[in-house]
């Protein structure tokens, strides 16, 4: 089973990365660009044959290490 996880900075967090991209689109000249958020997409290939399992097993690995849950928000999808 695949796993996709989507990390985020939370609402609210400043986000030096999308900003500087965001500057580097106007530069580019994409000038309706008003703000740029950055984030990352982790993929798992997993053995777990259980959906429910599988969930479980990758939101505690979300908690513990792929995720600052702090400053940062996550989604789970399985695939």
């Amino acid at each position: 089973m695949k796993a996709r996880v989507n990390v985020m900075l939370k609402t609210g967090v400043l986000d030096p990365q999308g900003e500087a991209v965001r500057h580097a689109l106007g530069s580019l000249g994409f000038a309706g660009v008003e703000s740029v958020r950055q984030g990352k997409v982790i993929e798992l290939d997993l053995a777990e044959t259980d959906r429910a399992a599988a969930q479980a097993a990758v939101t505690e690995m979300c908690e513990k290490l792929l995720a600052n849950t702090v400053i940062e928000s996550y989604s789970v999808e399985l695939v």
